[in-house]
């Protein structure tokens, strides 16, 4: 599955010019936005069945990723941050690398959206 959604990013990240990189600036966004995508769909593969859908949007420079799935769960950064531990790092790694993430519930609909916002380099 991760690859899976991995290899469908990296077709968005070429057609909205993110791909190839130019610069290691350039370089480094696009491997941020591929982590990602992997830590939210290893998320949902791990806590809530698997994801159902993913979707990608580029606006005014920022990638938006969401990965929806049946789960009743909450993801959060585990608190403290334990670097030396094994497991645990997703939400944490979501958090550093974002502008902002978060996770919308429908009422009345199973599982949810879990949301990422991404900045491309300058």
């Amino acid at each position: 599955m991760v690859p899976l959604a991995r290899d469908f990013t990296r077709q968005a990240l070429y057609a909205w010019g993110w791909l190839p990189s130019a610069t290691a600036d350039q370089r480094a966004a696009a491997e941020d936005v591929l982590l990602v995508v992997s830590e939210l769909v290893t998320n949902a593969c791990l806590h809530a069945e698997g994801p159902d859908e993913l979707w990608i949007t580029c606006e005014k420079k920022v990638i938006r990723l969401e990965v929806s799935d049946r789960g009743t769960g909450q993801p959060a950064p585990r608190t403290p941050h334990r670097a030396g531990r094994p497991g645990g790092h997703g939400m944490f790694i979501v958090q550093r690398l974002c502008l902002d993430w978060g996770v919308v519930r429908t009422p009345g609909v199973a599982g949810k959206r879990v949301w990422a916002e991404l900045g491309a380099p300058a």
